[in-house]
């Protein structure tokens, strides 16, 4: 299917008439439906609760400040899934009117008025504006189990892949698995064409009306879209088994599910389930992906991954599974940022549906999901992400699997970046790299621990306000060299004199101390001058 093919689906937002999507894109800024004006509108608390998924405090909020105004009507209808009166649509939405809402799919007649059939939601783009985004509505919106085809909204995990993602210029992108279409319009502010990809028609038939809606703050041609983005169906890699691509950027329906012999493709949640046991997709999507980079080209994604209890303590490693994933010839990052028990994970994603409703069901489905983690003896599940590069020449550079936990800043994309250029750079410096001249970089701290009476400290710690905030425990030789980096003396100095005056004679000195300086390189904690 092409993109026009998309406009007209059942239960989607239709978008095969510009004008009319034209006539909503000015009623919506008319009303000043944006982010600050409806964060105004609630208050911090009920805004805060909304995020949560908790309507109430912003209905209590609303229903004091009767009669409402048209902004209000906006946020009733489209962020609260309440229904709204025919009266207080046309006067809201003058340009569009009641008439031209129902045409394009966006509300349905419900008791004495309308309601919406989808949620209409506000988003923050590299482009220079605010974004309104069409999804399904959540079951906070509208109670009762998911339908399975379900588009998602702007959740965390679609954030934090777009603030991860490295911005750089590019020719050709892919969103793989683009749902409602959020990584495609960030991905839009950087690349020349982006190719969005999705097993479901309706996520499709979302994207293409976002695109149409928001076409003036993306930069596009509502009458030429095709220019710059095309829209495939289909599975992974399957609908672009012949192109090449300079950044691919994905947030696949990575969620463990149990799999039954009696299952239907049907009843899947495609949003996040993509038909494979265990972590298969991850596995496969990763193998497959290098054959579709362009040289240089890279892949940054999210993703679980299952850790197993093999009986030995090393096979127990986080990861363990997840380094054989990944071919020899690709530079690869990978961080994981969660733990949690099989049972956690089975409640997470149960109540991620409401299947949470029916007590019969929601008990075989928890049963479901810890029989299958038990046997493939899984003791947790991880999440994280994962950046991996096809090199230029076939050398890769850098092979990086840490757990980093604690809160870190966003978006985090300059600083993956940053330190992939440095490892790039140490790379082609060879042992050149013992002529830099360093400085210490402006956001590390130093901190020293010492029993009370000791002549020296026992722990050193070095600390990093920003980015990946990591902190580096320091012995007395790296703590020596990181406070002479005032850009005066050469690394190849600096070593030699800390090893005349406490190297000891210590034949390997040097040696320990300059990897340490590239960790601290890699890690942006020091700083080329």
């Amino acid at each position: 299917m092409n993109a026009a093919e998309f406009s007209a689906l059942d239960d989607t937002p239709q978008s095969s008439k510009q004008s009319l999507i034209d006539l909503l894109a000015a009623d919506l800024a008319a009303v000043g439906y944006g982010y600050e004006n409806v964060a105004e509108l609630l208050g911090d608390e009920a805004a805060a609760a909304f995020a949560r998924d908790q309507i109430h405090p912003a209905l209590r909020i609303l229903d004091r400040q009767k009669p409402d105004t048209a902004l209000v009507t906006v946020v009733r209808l489209f962020q609260l899934g309440q229904t709204v009166a025919e009266a207080a649509i046309n006067q809201a939405f003058s340009d569009v009117k009641t008439e031209g809402l129902i045409k394009l799919g966006l509300i349905e007649s419900w008791a004495a008025g309308y309601r919406a059939t989808i949620a209409l939601a506000l988003h923050s783009s590299d482009a220079d504006g605010e974004l309104w985004v069409a999804h399904d509505l959540g079951a906070h919106q509208r109670p009762g189990v998911l339908r399975t085809d379900h588009v998602l909204g702007i959740g965390q995990a679609s954030r934090t892949l777009a603030q991860l993602t490295i911005r750089a210029d590019v020719q050709r992108a892919l969103d793989l698995g683009t749902g409602c279409g959020i990584q495609l319009f960030h991905l839009l502010s950087h690349a020349e064409h982006v190719t969005a990809t999705d097993l479901s028609a309706r996520a499709l038939g979302f994207a293409r009306f976002n695109l149409l809606l928001n076409h003036r703050t993306l930069n596009l041609d509502p009458n030429n879209l095709e220019a710059r983005v095309t829209l495939l169906q289909g599975s992974l890699f399957e609908p672009v088994a012949s192109e090449r691509f300079d950044l691919i950027a994905s947030n696949p329906p990575f969620v463990i599910t149990p799999r039954s012999s009696n299952e239907r493709a049907k009843d899947r949640f495609t949003y996040r389930d993509g038909g494979m046991a265990g972590d298969n997709l991850v596995s496969t999507l990763i193998s497959q992906a290098p054959e579709f980079l362009t040289p240089g080209g890279s892949m940054q994604m999210l993703s679980n991954w299952e850790i197993h209890r093999l009986g030995e303590e090393s096979d127990t490693a986080w990861d363990h599974r997840v380094r054989q994933w990944f071919g020899d010839g690709l530079d690869v990052w990978v961080i994981e940022r969660e733990q949690t028990t099989p049972s956690g994970y089975a409640e997470t994603w149960l109540r991620d549906s409401s299947q949470t409703e029916d007590t019969s069901s929601y008990i075989s489905a928890y049963n479901a999901y810890l029989d299958d983690f038990e046997s493939r003896s899984v003791a947790a599940v991880g999440f994280g992400l994962v950046y991996f590069r096809k090199p230029v020449d076939g050398r890769p550079v850098m092979q990086s699997f840490e757990q980093i936990t604690h809160q870190v800043e966003q978006p985090l994309a300059p600083t993956l970046q940053r330190d992939i250029a440095m490892a790039d750079q140490l790379a082609a410096a060879g042992e050149d790299f013992k002529n830099w001249h360093l400085l210490v970089a402006d956001d590390v701290t130093e901190e020293r621990h010492q029993r009370p009476g000791a002549e020296h400290p026992g722990v050193i710690l070095l600390r990093q306000g920003a980015g990946l905030r990591r902190t580096e425990l320091l012995d007395t030789a790296q703590a020596g060299f990181v406070s002479a980096c005032d850009g005066d003396l050469s690394v190849n100095q600096l070593v030699n004199a800390l090893d005349s005056l406490i190297g000891e004679e210590e034949e390997d000195f040097a040696e320990r101390l300059y990897e340490a300086v590239k960790r601290l390189l890699l890690h942006g904690m020091l700083r080329k001058m």
